[in-house]
This record gives structure tokens, sequence and C-alpha cells, in this order.
């Protein structure tokens, strides 16, 4: 009986503004393979420069899978996020293609290849609580709670990273288990043969540049315009996961009128570079993780052509 081949996926993991966009479509280029994004805030629509999306023009050329998917008022979680991620993988090999999975968001890559156990699924009436305590009484009253009722959970979640705080005090809210014991269910791993890389910027001080050149080009062709018309909505809020989405934030806030326009650039570059930090702070945790230069694309292109190439031979 023919044993049936383990099906193959890229995966392309990077800090923002490291060139990981530019460099999956260069790949695409040289190995046929389809790009699914891997990335909390592209998914949502009407967020485009605030979010460095790819063009229009650049899409044309190269779709990405998972972008525009979700209206900003939506939540979307990782479970989520891994669901749909392994339905479009495995039309993807169906076609004869490789996935090649791209983005920043951590633990969504996290999710994909360990699994996830069998969380509650979300209950909207005690997640409207639990946002109107968060803008009674901030995150820091959620991260505090979290601490009294899962420990472990608080000690590995940043305080500052809302829409984790909420999901674990909502699946305790209904199960009335905490997140840390769920996750000691066994989780079924993801069933593909990886390659996987990561750009990893080795001069700080140039990828700290690059952040601020970034944010000032978005507020060149129309950053702000984007923000004020997602404001003027009426039916967002600062605690939503969408608006807390580094930079804008920043600039609801300063829509809002509590802070200054160059408070908010500050801030915004500041929280990007921190961001930056953190996923940094991911990969160099991570396990079988091919390491590639992010200020040469080609020769970054070139490298995982070759080291795919001699993998299947």
């Amino acid at each position: 009986m023919t044993k049936l081949k383990t099906p193959k996926a890229i995966l392309l993991l990077g800090p923002t503004a490291s060139g990981k966009t530019r460099l999956a479509i260069k790949l695409h280029k040289m190995l046929p393979i389809d790009i699914i994004s891997v990335d909390s805030a592209l998914i949502y629509r009407q967020m485009n420069i605030g979010t460095g999306k790819p063009s229009q023009e650049e899409l044309l050329l190269t779709p990405h899978h998972l972008l525009d998917i979700k209206d900003p008022a939506e939540r979307y979680s990782a479970s989520e996020f891994r669901q749909d991620a392994l339905k479009i993988m495995n039309k993807i090999v169906k076609n004869g293609r490789i996935p090649c999975l791209v983005g920043g968001t951590m633990f969504y890559f996290k999710a994909l290849i360990e699994g996830l156990s069998n969380l509650p699924s979300a209950d909207f009436n005690i997640r409207y609580k639990i946002d109107q305590i968060a803008y009674e009484k901030g995150k820091h009253f959620l991260h505090d709670e979290l601490c009294k009722i899962d420990p472990e959970s608080a000690n590995i979640i940043h305080p500052n990273d809302l829409q984790r705080i909420q999901r674990a005090l909502e699946i305790y809210y209904i199960s009335g288990k905490t997140f840390t014991e769920i996750k000691k269910i066994s989780r079924k791993p993801l069933q593909y043969d990886l390659y996987q890389f990561g750009i990893m910027p080795y001069n700080r001080e140039l990828l700290h540049k690059r952040i601020e050149l970034r944010f000032k080009n978005m507020l060149a062709v129309g950053f702000e315009d984007e923000s004020r018309a997602l404001f003027e909505r009426g039916d967002l809020h600062i605690n939503m996961p969408s608006v807390r989405c580094v930079g804008y934030r920043q600039m609801w806030s300063y829509i809002n009128g509590d802070i200054k326009y160059e408070d908010m650039v500050y801030e915004a570059v500041y929280a990007t570079k921190q961001l930056a930090k953190r996923q940094i702070t991911w990969m160099r945790k991570w396990n079988n993780l091919y390491y590639l230069d992010s200020d040469d694309i080609q020769l970054s292109a070139n490298k995982i052509l070759k080291t795919f190439n001699n993998k299947l031979n």
C-alpha cells in the first residue's frame, strides 16, 4: 500500500516593518505558493493604511488569503484563525500548490502548529459585560482579576493585551475552568511538513528607522482620514480589538481629543517598536526556525528556495 506523502507548507515569520510582504511576493514568483496572511490586524476591512495592508496592485499579482474577512466591529480568535487557515491550506494542496503562511501574529502561528484545546465558543453576553468592565474600570482592572482567577495565564499575557485577557476571563466565566486548566487537555498538532523561516533584523536601529519612516508614510497617504472614518461610524470604541491595533489606538486617542498630534505620532511609533520587540522575543524562543536577513530580500528568497529544494532531494 502506497504511503501518502505529508503535505508541505512554508511559514514566514517576522516583526513588523521587516519586509515579510515584499519577501512573500518575491517568493511567489519563484515557487508555486499561495499566500495566507497570519496577521490579526489585516483581517479587518476598512483598515488598509494603518495595518500596512498590501496594495490592490500587489494583491492582483499575488493574492493573499485571510485579508478583509471581518468588519472592525467583529472579533476573531486564534481558534477561528486555525480553522480558516486549515481549510484554505487543504484547498491549496489539492490544487497542487504549497501554502505559504506569512505574518507577525505569533500566537496565530503557535495555535496553527500546536493546535488548541477544546475551548468554549464565544458568549457574546459575557463578552459585552467584560467589555463594559474594561470601559469603566480599564484593562489593568481586568488583568488584576485574571491574576486572582488564573495567575499562570496572567503571568504570560501582557497587561496591555486586552483581547487575550478578555478571552481568558470569558473562558472561566463560561466553563468554570481556567484557561491554564483547559490548555492541558490534549491538542492535535499540524499534520504538515513545515519549512519555517524567520526574518530577523540584525540591526535593531535600522528596524526602528524603518518603523518611523513607515508611520510617517502612513500619515502622508491618509491614515488620519482612514481612522476618522472608523471613529465617525459610532459603533466602535477604544477597547475593541480592531481599534486597539497599534497605530489606530493612538490615532483614536488623538481624534478623541485625549492627546496632541505630536504625542500621537510619538506614542504610535513607540508602541510599534515595542510590538516588534515582543515579536522578536517570540522568534528567539521558536524551535526549528531558519533565520533570514531582512536587509536583502532577494538573498532571503534565494535561501528559502535553496533550502526548500535541498529538502526535496
